[in-house]
């Protein structure tokens, strides 16, 4: 009895898990914070372990009793692109976002003929975001798929973060030029850091870029599992497990600066998204149960490392962007 207890228990605790769980989130951050450059700030090297630690820190605004800060950020860490794939360019504004949505919507309302008309019951329609296996809820209309919150917002929270750093390490040389305590400032860019960490890594995991986040959804002539469980079982249990034997920071290289960050994020989005059958298949050969295969691990590796890459990428760039406007 006691070991079906444990298990029900553990169980419910990878079932709860978000993103790439603690220990991917922590890891992507760490591994950034290991290939700064010695032209950036010294402080932030010292501050290492704070970074990592606030890798999964936006996963830990999620619990169901904080309804109103749950609620507000849950669509924060995804974007379904399908749902989007007809827009030949996202504007950079959240909420010229919002308003092309709102447009999107309202033109399918009308194609409908009928706002009435009820959405069949499909995994899209429940909750994002928890990785539990509940039973799918439908919505009160196919349309309310093109909400905002039904979209994701994964690009706008992260270069609203980004720009905050920037906004933050221009703060921290105009201090330090005035030779003045930056004791503060550096407390929050050490915090921004962190928390673009998580974003990042969402967005380097293709699951977090799809309809296809927890099963198959659509036309499925290949037999890829519709079970709601590959979500958790690739970026928490798998990662869990397995962290140790994919050194994925071997694949981190010294930090390039961004030309465009907007339109470089987006297209980094596109690439993960691009890498969403790619996971269907490692499910399908068993490539997420236990210690996986090798082409399991060496993919999982890839996106850990393509996170930690863009991670550093965008810190380098917010640096030195920063300085332009001095």
């Amino acid at each position: 009895m006691r070991k079906w207890v444990l298990l029900l228990v553990c169980a419910s605790l990878v079932q709860q898990a978000f993103g790439w769980g603690d220990e991917g989130h922590k890891a992507i951050n760490k591994a950034a914070a290991a290939k700064l450059p010695a032209s950036m700030p010294g402080f932030l090297r010292r501050a290492a372990s704070r970074i990592e630690y606030l890798g999964p820190e936006p996963d830990r605004w999620r619990p169901k009793e904080e309804f109103a800060l749950k609620d507000a950020q849950e669509p924060d860490h995804f974007i379904d692109l399908e749902r989007i794939a007809d827009v030949r360019e996202l504007p950079p504004g959240r909420y010229e976002f919002y308003k092309l949505l709102y447009e999107k919507r309202a033109a399918l309302i009308a194609s409908q003929g009928n706002a009435d008309n009820h959405a069949p019951v499909t995994w899209e329609n429940t909750e994002r975001g928890t990785n539990s296996q509940s039973s799918p809820k439908p919505d009160p209309n196919p349309a309310d798929e093109l909400l905002p919150e039904k979209v994701g917002l994964q690009p706008y929270i992260t270069m609203e973060v980004y720009e905050r750093l920037k906004i933050a390490f221009r703060e921290y040389r105009r201090l330090k030029a005035r030779g003045q305590e930056t004791n503060s400032v550096e407390q929050n860019i050490v915090f921004y850091m962190g928390w673009l960490g998580h974003y990042v890594g969402d967005g380097a995991n293709p699951l977090h870029t799809t309809i296809k986040y927890n099963g198959w959804v659509g036309e499925n002539p290949k037999g890829y599992t519709t079970d709601h469980q590959i979500h958790w079982m690739m970026e928490s249990q798998f990662v869990a497990a397995n962290l140790a034997q994919m050194p994925f920071s071997k694949g981190v290289k010294a930090p390039t600066k961004l030309e465009d960050p907007w339109h470089d994020y987006i297209a980094y989005l596109h690439h993960s998204n691009s890498l969403v059958e790619s996971c269907y298949q490692l499910e399908r050969a068993g490539g997420f149960i236990g210690a996986g295969t090798a082409d399991s691990r060496e993919f999982i590796a890839r996106r850990l490392a393509a996170g930690a890459q863009m991670l550093l990428n965008l810190w380098y760039t917010a640096w030195l962007e920063s300085g332009e406007a001095i």
